[in-house]
């Protein structure tokens, strides 16, 4: 190797060398922040780098505290970054907390950013409240009848109780419960219809924002529906009820003297039966008492015509009466 190859080999070993000192050794990021009235040692951001933690988010982030005159320090952003948190949205939620009087911590923001929840929304919701639109609750009065009411929910964030503290959906929730219990204790849906605010100041009374990460300003009602007559509804599905229990009863007693009738006529055949059966033994009966002596033929013959008379009057006891038109003769 020459004495060109070797110039050429160091001069490209000292550019390599030069890049990855700049690359460890943020030199302009360092005099950025000493301009910036930052005071972050050279070092300090030699071994962010190490640490694998960007040295120019830290201190962009600290030129941005220190401007707004934070309390905060470079170890506090970095041990936030490589907990996982956003080191910017937690400064800019510090400063909108500053300027809008929030008291509002570098601990509890850098916690609630950890909570997953987001810390400048947050801080906006404090400064802004939020309107919570609840969906349809329906509800029946005294009287049976249903009404369904809108309502919305004016809310605040509760900064002490943001982490730990329950969602949007638990305000929803409890609202609905507040405005099913004053239209159900209500006398009549009418007095619901006239007076709306009944319901909201009766659910703010309950104190429904107590453990949850928000504070209720207002509950007004935007919308008050009749329903359906659920008293009326019941009372007809009540009447089918018995309409069909009476049929059922009604049934079983006609099934009992269809039965009652049908156990008469097995008796009566039965009873028919042992007649029939008896006057097929009194031949056999006068036959032994001829045969005996016991009995004689001009006793049979009396027998016959008073049998036969008895008939005759039978069967004119069966005739038609005359009528009214026909008269005796003479």
């Amino acid at each position: 190797m020459n004495a060109a190859q070797m110039a050429i080999f160091f001069l490209l070993g000292g550019i390599i060398l030069f890049f990855v000192f700049l690359y460890y050794v943020p030199v302009n990021l360092w005099i950025t922040a000493q301009f910036s009235h930052v005071r972050v040692s050279l070092l300090k951001l030699v071994f962010m780098r190490i640490r694998r933690v960007p040295p120019r988010l830290i201190v962009e982030q600290m030129i941005i505290a220190t401007k707004a005159g934070l309390n905060v320090t470079t170890d506090d952003l970095e041990t936030h970054y490589l907990a996982g948190g956003s080191v910017p949205l937690v400064t800019k939620a510090l400063v909108s907390a500053d300027k809008a009087n929030i008291n509002l911590t570098f601990k509890q923001a850098a916690a609630i950013d950890l909570a997953g929840r987001n810390v400048f929304e947050a801080v906006q919701t404090s400064v802004n409240p939020r309107v919570i639109n609840t969906p349809p609750v329906a509800a029946v009065a005294h009287d049976g009848i249903q009404l369904v009411a809108n309502a919305r929910v004016t809310v605040r964030t509760n900064i002490s109780q943001l982490v730990g503290g329950a969602g949007e959906e638990t305000i929803i929730a409890r609202v609905g419960e507040g405005i099913v219990t004053s239209i159900g204790s209500s006398i009549s849906h009418k007095e619901v219809l006239e007076n709306p605010d009944k319901i909201s100041k009766l659910v703010l009374s309950k104190g429904l924002d107590s453990g949850t990460a928000f504070e209720i300003l207002s509950i007004d009602i935007a919308d008050v529906d009749v329903g359906e007559n659920i008293g009326a509804k019941l009372q007809i599905e009540q009447a089918n009820a018995d309409l069909r229990v009476a049929d059922a009863k009604a049934e079983e007693r006609r099934a009992m003297a269809v039965a009652l009738e049908q156990e008469m006529r097995a008796k009566a055949q039965e009873a028919k039966a042992k007649v029939i059966e008896a006057e097929a033994e009194v031949p056999k009966a006068i036959a032994e008492a001829l045969k005996n002596g016991h009995f004689g033929v001009l006793d049979y013959y009396k027998l016959q015509n008073m049998q036969a008379d008895t008939e005759m009057r039978q069967s004119i006891a069966g005739n038609e009466k005359p009528s009214l038109g026909e008269g005796k003769k003479g």
